[in-house]
């Protein structure tokens, strides 16, 4: 092959796109990172999941200092709220960690090619006019937001918006919808009810939470009622009007039926991502997107176009930065020559509401739709001794264990902490545990994590504390 300006180039800086390219870096190759954005770290880190976790944190505090802090004899009078304070300290996390990121690319000498990058063969991108070339090049554009027919979105002080235009609203909302009741609805819905605003939830599904466990999916509901959310369920938009400030949406039930309106001066649309792959003129190199506008990759993240890779978002599977920083490090090792794997059956999911839930593995229907025989049990967060403590009662975990081999399949949980708890469940089953190893492995008392024990102790019949 021609001598190449890289070795590799990564379109997209992103967490898989970033880190694809440090640890390319890393192993020795020549690496170039395309981004068109002002800073790096992609929708996770700019317009995702940092901002939206300080809003989360932020908004907690309020909330605690309200209406949680009396019952243990701290009395703070006269709490307000200084949102431009709270989105201000948004914005200074959001800088830190890009400007790590660029950092980091220094440290390892990572090129930053500034502009959007598109495909003029198979070993050349083409950025801001400029031809660059490389051994191999990596798709690691991430995804977009979801567009909803009939419902325009104006991220720029508008009364309806995305994720993007949720983490900067300026001022609290009387009354926001959320259309969507995934992660990221209800996530940013809790920030704005948190506040002060009421907040209605309108699901096309009958349930919240698509793809995890029923138990959750049911338990959630009841939680997010009891907070004072109010869930339309089995219900879709068909459309939206905005006058004079407000938003006057059209929904029905999902079967069809009687049309009603709901009025909110604030909207959220979040009813999922799409890939990014518009624009990168795939079709110069022959590679064609599937009927979800995914890229097609093997076991290795290659696509069917020798030296071109792709990882992340734009790739099936689900949407979670951390299984697209996996994804990073082992195509950049594939690259390399060395074995790079990602286990795609062990990928947590965590929702940052307030108690979080999260879980790992497969559902329990699911587990029964693969032919398992199972064994499972709840451990109620009630019956836990820090939860307790801490009055935290809502939520359980539920392990999912195989009835003949033992071996643990999937774990489910609402906790105050579940997003950490689910990390020791994860590790496990990469290990390939039985319910009956993590049983038996001693758990600091007291602690939250004692309840993934007991759930585990629950699926051998041998629970404690309940």
């Amino acid at each position: 092959m021609a001598e190449t300006d890289f070795d590799v180039i990564v379109i997209g800086a992103g967490p898989g796109g970033y880190v694809a390219a440090i640890r390319a870096a890393q192993l020795g190759l020549k690496t170039a990172c395309v981004e068109s954005r002002e800073t790096l770290g992609g929708t996770c880190l700019n317009v995702g999941c940092i901002p939206s976790k300080a809003l989360l944190h932020g908004s907690e505090l309020f909330e605690e200092a309200n209406h949680g802090m009396a019952k243990f004899g701290v009395i703070a009078k006269e709490v307000s709220l200084d949102l431009s304070a709270m989105l201000g300290e948004k914005d200074t996390a959001v800088k830190e960690l890009t400007g790590g990121i660029e950092y980091l690319f220094k440290k390892n000498k990572v090129t930053w090619l500034k502009g959007k990058g598109s495909f003029v063969d198979a070993s050349t991108v083409k950025v801001d006019g400029k031809d660059y070339t490389a051994k191999d090049i990596v798709i690691a554009t991430g995804s977009s937001v979801t567009p909803l027919p009939g419902v325009d979105v104006d991220n720029d002080g508008g009364v309806i918006v995305d994720s993007t235009g949720a983490l900067k609203l300026p001022k609290v909302p009387e009354h926001m919808v959320v259309i969507g009741g995934g992660v990221i609805g209800l996530e940013l819905g809790s920030v704005w009810r948190r506040l002060g605003a009421k907040v209605t939830v309108v699901e096309f599904l009958d349930k919240l939470l698509p793809g995890m466990d029923d138990d959750i999916r049911k338990e959630s509901a009841k939680i997010f009622k009891k907070q004072g959310m109010e869930l339309k369920l089995s219900t879709k938009v068909t459309g939206a009007e905005v006058k004079d400030g407000k938003a006057t949406l059209t929904i029905e039930p999902a079967a069809g039926g009687d049309a009603e309106t709901i009025e909110a001066d604030a909207v959220l649309v979040a009813i999922g991502r799409r890939p990014n792959t518009d624009g990168l003129n795939l079709e110069a190199i022959g590679l064609e997107t599937n009927q979800r506008g995914q890229v097609e990759i093997d076991h290795d993240f290659a696509t069917k176009v020798e030296g071109v890779w792709a990882i992340g978002d734009c790739v099936p599977g689900p949407m979670l930065a951390h299984k697209a920083e996996d994804e990073g490090l082992a195509v950049a090792e594939n690259i390399a020559g060395e074995v790079g794997i990602v286990n795609h059956a062990v990928i947590p999911s965590v929702v940052y509401t307030m108690p979080e839930i999260a879980g790992v593995g497969m559902t329990e229907a699911g587990a029964k739709e693969a032919g398992h025989t199972v064994k499972s049990f709840k451990f109620p967060m009630m019956a836990n001794s820090r939860a307790k403590t801490n009055r935290e009662p809502d939520g359980f975990v539920k392990v999912i264990a195989d009835a003949e081999t033992d071996r643990v399949l999937g774990a489910w949980m609402i906790a105050s902490v579940a997003g950490t708890m689910v990390a020791q469940v994860a590790q496990a089953m990469e290990f390939g545990a039985t319910s009956e190893d993590i049983a038996y492995t001693c758990h600091a008392h007291p602690t939250h994590a004692e309840a993934v024990k007991e759930a585990a102790m629950g699926v051998k019949g041998l629970p404690i504390h309940i």
